[in-house]
């Protein structure tokens, strides 16, 4: 089935919208910028005064985009009534134009996860949640089999970043999700908390994060929570972006680059055998073959770096691909053709 596009009013919106929201985030400076340095990146924080004591809250990574709308952060602040109605008039024009709403349980903890700075400290939305909202980055129609919800919410960070930022979420994810109605499941073996359950429906929220051998439980601290370490994940949440879930006037989130999630889901559809994990491996496909549908058409250079960068890791990695790939002989002809 070819790949419908959303019409060029709807993506113009999305891509304001977005920007809109960035802006607002922006908007929020309280103090002076502090740069600090690690590893050769730099990391930009609002340094305040909070009484006697002096604050620091992380603001991202000091890139030159964000650097450009902190410049601006006065100006910006005194536009907020406005903004936040063209956010609102943008979000009915994108429900107009056919791009499907978050649904109402899953809008609501992003929501609160936005607010608590979930994803200001390094969180990225995974999982069939993120891929939703490729609807929006990437300007394509998704049919009910696309999107289709498991019920799972999945969110994942690096561990060496979290410990890093010496900042921390201003409300607990665990506290969020209680309020919420979901009940904690504790671990089998260590009864640490990584995964919470939803006491009146099916869905479940994970915390995960990348694991380099030993796929255990570690903690992620700014984000207050544990989390469960899986191998490929690293590649999966490397340089996020960005994105807009459509719920009420919008949510500022961030989610995987679309050439990665499609290349992470070939991997983890071959890692997956038997039972219920048949199903989720064939979900798995479908959503690679999806993206790499379109992203072979419209961003044919960034799909060539990100396999071209998966089959770098190591033969463990080529080997999860082509065996994946062994299984989708359209998709396997469309990746051939980007060299």
């Amino acid at each position: 089935m070819p790949v419908q596009s959303h019409s060029r009013a709807a993506q113009v919106a999305y891509q304001d919208l977005l920007r809109l929201h960035l802006e607002d985030s922006a908007s929020e400076l309280v103090g002076s910028i502090e740069e600090r340095s690690r590893n050769g990146r730099s990391y930009l924080y609002d340094k305040f005064r909070l009484g006697t004591e002096m604050k620091s809250r992380y603001l991202g990574e000091g890139t030159p985009e964000l650097r450009a709308r902190l410049a601006r952060a006065a100006e910006l602040k005194a536009q907020g009534e406005a903004r936040r109605k063209t956010m609102a008039r943008l979000a009915r024009v994108l429900r107009a134009e056919g791009l499907v709403a978050t649904d109402r349980d899953t809008g609501s903890l992003l929501l609160a996860f936005a607010r608590a700075g979930v994803f200001r400290l390094g969180g990225t939305l995974v999982g069939t949640a993120a891929y939703a909202l490729y609807q929006g980055e990437l300007g394509v129609r998704f049919g009910f089999d696309e999107l289709a919800q498991t019920g799972d919410i999945d969110f994942a960070s690096f561990e060496r970043l979290s410990v890093a930022l010496g900042d921390r979420v201003e409300e607990n994810p665990g506290d969020i999700l209680q309020a919420l109605r979901f009940d904690p499941v504790p671990g089998v073996q260590d009864r640490q908390i990584w995964k919470w359950r939803q006491s009146h429906g099916t869905a479940m929220v994970e915390f995960l994060t990348p694991a380099f051998g030993d796929e255990r439980v570690k903690p992620l601290p700014a984000l207050g929570v544990s989390a469960q370490a899986l191998n490929y994940l690293n590649y999966l949440i490397a340089e996020p972006i960005p994105a807009v879930a459509l719920y009420r006037s919008g949510i500022l989130v961030q989610i995987p680059r679309p050439e990665r999630f499609a290349i992470h889901k070939l991997i983890v559809a071959d890692r997956r055998h038997g039972g219920p994990d048949q199903a989720k491996s064939r979900k798995d496909r479908a959503q690679a073959a999806f993206l790499i549908a379109v992203l072979a058409e419209d961003r044919p250079d960034d799909l060539a770096d990100a396999v071209e960068e998966a089959r770098s890791r190591g033969p463990r990695w080529q080997q999860r691909l082509e065996a994946s790939l062994a299984r989708m002989p359209d998709t396997a002809d469309l990746l051939r053709g980007l060299t």
